[in-house]
């Protein structure tokens, strides 16, 4: 890396692993020149889930990660040299089954919706993953019994509840509106209601990577710009995904926009709250061997020089604004 100006000339590229999913900010970076005019060359990897991406990160695969924070915890736990340096979104996990099964609303309570349950199956992304964790965790504390069938791509999670394989399905936003699409599927349990302000994905980074301050700082201001720009600028955001993409189409992706529209780059205070209070359950769920600190998991100085107002998540997103 060198410095020309306030550019940064990368000798080599920045290797990102992403995901599927389709309101991670990733998208947006990647369907802009935006890191290319900061001098950052960007290698985008895609990845099936959250454990693949730590899985990359223990190979030394990739540089930078979309990833939820539990399975960042459980990579951390194993030595594996990686740290948060920025959220990204909060309450990003649902569980939907067809119409036939009654919502939260009209169950009364969380334990009453997820009885319905009982003796049935619900399918989810891999072991690990943030929506496997946050599941087995309603499940342990009801003590239902309930089975939780994992999958290695999201797409096999609806797969299964389409052709009756699974009796519900937890997972993203994304999930939802292509359950409902493809087998009138409904939202049972809604995002806040599973895990408040719950970590769906950050910015994690190889340890390695802190050795380049200014590549952290300008690719964390971008990361906030594009955020900013899908809460402000939501259906302009869903063309150009829609676009890149290739799949799903601009009305989806607004949809899944409006699922759980809490987009920012800061580490909020009840971002921070949440994920560790993810820590003693893991622990207790046996994903992890001890319990970790609050500074084994997040590294705050990058953030704090790229991000000093006030939070986002909770910020109304608008129709076309502009950015």
């Amino acid at each position: 890396m060198k410095i020309s100006g306030n550019k940064i000339i990368m000798l080599n590229p920045i290797n990102i692993g992403h995901l599927s999913t389709v309101y991670h900010t990733s998208f947006i970076l990647m369907g802009t020149d935006w890191l290319d005019k900061a001098g950052i060359h960007a290698n985008w990897k895609l990845f099936a889930s959250g454990p693949d991406i730590v899985k990359a990160f223990a190979n030394e695969e990739i540089d930078i990660g979309y990833i939820g924070l539990p399975p960042a915890i459980i990579g951390i736990d194993r030595g594996i040299p990686i740290i948060c340096v920025a959220g990204g979104h909060v309450e990003g996990t649902v569980l939907i089954a067809r119409d036939k099964y009654r919502t939260l609303g009209d169950s009364g309570s969380l334990n009453a919706a997820l009885s319905q349950f009982e003796g049935k199956s619900i399918g989810s992304p891999p072991k690990g993953s943030i929506h496997d964790v946050i599941i087995n965790n309603a499940i342990n504390e009801a003590k239902f019994n309930i089975e939780v069938k994992n999958f290695t791509w999201t797409d096999f999670v609806l797969e299964a509840l389409v052709d009756g394989e699974i009796d519900a399905a937890v997972g993203t936003p994304s999930l939802a509106v292509a359950a409902a699409r493809a087998c009138g599927a409904k939202i049972i349990i809604p995002p806040h209601a599973l895990w408040q302000d719950n970590p769906s994905y950050g910015i994690v980074i190889r340890k390695e990577l802190m050795q380049s301050p200014d590549v952290i700082l300008s690719f964390l201001k971008l990361h906030e710009k594009a955020s900013n720009f899908i809460r402000t600028n939501p259906q302009d955001a869903a063309k150009m995904v829609s676009k890149l993409t290739g799949i799903v189409d601009e009305e989806f992706v607004v949809s899944a926009y409006m699922v759980s529209p809490k987009y920012c780059a800061s580490l909020s205070s009840e971002f921070v709250l949440s994920t560790m209070a993810f820590v003693p359950v893991l622990h207790r769920l046996k994903y992890i061997s001890r319990l970790l600190s609050e500074n084994e998991i997040f590294e705050y100085s990058f953030i704090k020089k790229t991000h000093k107002e006030p939070p986002h998540y909770n910020s109304i997103i608008r129709s076309n604004q502009p950015l």
